[in-house]
């Protein structure tokens, strides 16, 4: 089973087909380009200088999870929509410019998050392209942070708030899944890292809201809205 082709939803937009894939990541195929959010690589080792015994491994997942797309898509650009790296220098830093030197066919985008808080000459040596606020790929304006106002038209396509649902079942029962949300024309992608927290969202306040399970991108259906 191809993880690209089993269990996407394709949102259809200005005749733009936005991939949204269960690995929490949008394939834009017209650009040939990957859009993640919140990776946090490097959060293993800030909580080990504090004393937290997390070890490195918690990261490799998502590391070979970026890997398999990058090739099986045959992408040619990731874009990271802020927070690539936790926080301050640790040696996780070595091992993430050790894998961006490993695809040297793809160019690699950062655009920053509250997190990206390395000194300026650290990302200037790298292999990374750093935008300082945002960055547009025809309608999509692409940020960490949701933009306080978007122009008519387009589509802000931004992280930050790790966004999920919890679905409740009889019994008692429920499950908390991360998601896409769509909140007028701001598209929040879930956090790619699996050291990740998960922020409960508010499905009445959703536009459209994708859950995202195992195995597939499942559409809600919202109360007089449709996914």
């Amino acid at each position: 089973m191809n993880l690209t082709t089993a269990g996407k939803y394709i949102w259809q937009y200005e005749r733009r087909r936005v991939h949204l894939l269960k690995e929490k990541a949008i394939w834009l195929e017209e650009e040939a380009a990957i859009l993640i959010a919140d990776t946090h690589f490097g959060k293993a080792g800030h909580f080990r200088k504090s004393g937290i015994p997390i070890p490195e491994s918690v990261h490799e997942s998502d590391y070979l999870k970026l890997r398999e797309l990058i090739t099986t898509l045959q992408a040619k650009k990731v874009f990271f929509l802020g927070d690539l790296f936790h926080s301050d220098h640790n040696g996780a830093w070595t091992v993430l410019l050790d894998f961006l030197d490993m695809h040297a066919h793809v160019d690699f985008h950062l655009i920053m998050g509250n997190h990206d808080v390395l000194p300026a000459a650290m990302y200037s040596t790298s292999r990374l392209s750093i935008h300082r606020e945002f960055f547009s790929i025809g309608c999509f304006v692409l940020s960490h942070e949701p933009l306080q106002e978007v122009a008519d038209g387009k589509i802000n396509i931004c992280g930050h708030l790790h966004p999920g649902i919890v679905i409740k079942g009889k019994g008692k029962q429920s499950l908390r899944l991360a998601c896409y949300f769509l909140a007028d024309n701001r598209l929040i992608l879930p956090a790619f890292g699996s050291f990740t927290g998960l922020a409960k969202m508010t499905a009445k306040s959703a536009t459209a809201l994708w859950a995202i399970g195992p195995e597939a991108v499942i559409p809600f259906k919202l109360k007089n809205k449709v996914c």
